[in-house]
């Protein structure tokens, strides 16, 4: 593990701790209502990240198949995990599962693996991050809410932007410059607004909700490096893909979690907490998955 490279992690990890804090001390003063801007968020500015970053990027699903099939593992057997810590912690599996499975594989893993290798890593990556993505908008909101309706999760923006940047990047449809401006625009205001809103919601995080913030922040990367272990044995990945999949199982919970739970009212103080303690963790679990992978 080079110099240079844990202060790039740095530089990722510090923006995104800074931001969550202005949004703290704003709600210490002003206590904003977060609830609109949060569905904004979702319903618009999120699905267009998903789309421009689809569409602007041409990868092979055959290639990448089975780094897509070991992202799918992983947040899979990761669930399975943490449902079992969560019984034996006696804390409501529904609050603490999710944020398990669904890693900040997007505004934090996404830098990482570009840094690690280059342009050829962030098709890939971004790939994973659908499969994270499209798995977190059906499973994982029926998990939080089981009264959530299979059909209209379907049909969410964000599983549509899937849909539509799958298509654009499978296909020769023309990308207008223009438009491709316009939607990378829209998205790259999600990530600034969701760790704002997270910081807003720490206000009044409680002590209870910290001590579950430490669990899941130990919780969230182990249950993940331990399933990639295992699927690094069974799947014939190349070392590109084993690398960018070890990445990928040692990244934080994401900030994604906190904006769902707080859209269908699951404990989000409690999420906040795991989501804001796991990414400080993550200057601990991200370099070892990145020595796991570069071995």
């Amino acid at each position: 593990m080079t110099l240079a490279l844990l202060e790039r992690i740095a530089g990722i990890m510090v923006p995104v701790l800074a931001m969550i804090g202005v949004g703290w001390l704003y709600a210490r003063r002003h206590a904003p209502d977060m609830s609109a801007i949060n569905r904004v968020n979702m319903d618009l500015f999120a699905p267009a990240l998903i789309f421009s970053a689809l569409a602007s990027r041409d990868f092979s699903i055959a290639d990448n198949r089975w780094l897509l099939l070991a992202s799918a593992l992983i947040v899979l057997g990761s669930g399975v995990l943490a449902y079992g810590v969560a019984r034996a912690a006696r804390v409501q599996p529904r609050t603490f599962v999710p944020p398990m499975m669904f890693n900040n594989c997007g505004n934090m893993g996404l830098p990482i693996s570009v840094l690690a290798y280059g342009q050829a890593g962030l098709a890939p990556a971004v790939a994973m991050f659908v499969v994270s993505n499209a798995i977190h908008f059906t499973l994982g909101a029926r998990i939080v809410d089981p009264r959530a309706s299979i059909r209209q999760l379907l049909v969410t923006p964000m599983n549509l932007a899937t849909v539509a940047g799958f298509a654009v990047a499978a296909t020769e449809l023309p990308r207008p410059e223009i438009v491709m401006t316009t939607l990378k625009l829209a998205g790259d205001a999600m990530i600034p607004l969701m760790l704002f809103a997270l910081g807003v919601r720490m206000v009044s995080v409680n002590r209870g909700s910290w001590r579950i913030g430490l669990l899941g922040a130990l919780v969230c990367p182990l249950t993940g490096l331990a399933v990639a272990l295992v699927v690094d044995w069974m799947l014939p990945l190349s070392p590109e893909q084993r690398g960018l999949m070890f990445i990928f199982a040692s990244l934080p919970p994401a900030v994604l979690n906190f904006m769902v739970a707080e859209r269908w009212n699951r404990e989000p103080g409690k999420v906040a907490a795991i989501v804001l303690v796991g990414n400080i963790a993550s200057v601990v679990f991200v370099p070892i998955g990145l020595v796991l992978g570069l071995r």
